[in-house]
């Protein structure tokens, strides 16, 4: 017997796909919007983080 077959004898099981599919739609929106907000000085200091010697 296949795995989807497992998958399908589940009861309510689609929606568990749908649900994080919603999860990741709306986490990728709000890191999107947050990028478009967020101080472009913070955003210079954080992409030199990997760059600094300072321990």
């Amino acid at each position: 017997m296949k795995f989807i077959n497992y998958l399908e004898s589940i009861a309510g099981i689609s929606i568990y796909g749908l649900g994080s599919l919603l999860i990741f739609s709306v986490f990728f929106l709000l890191v999107v919007i947050w990028t478009y907000k967020a101080d472009k000085t913070m955003i210079d200091e954080i992409s030199r983080i990997p760059l600094d010697n300072r321990n």
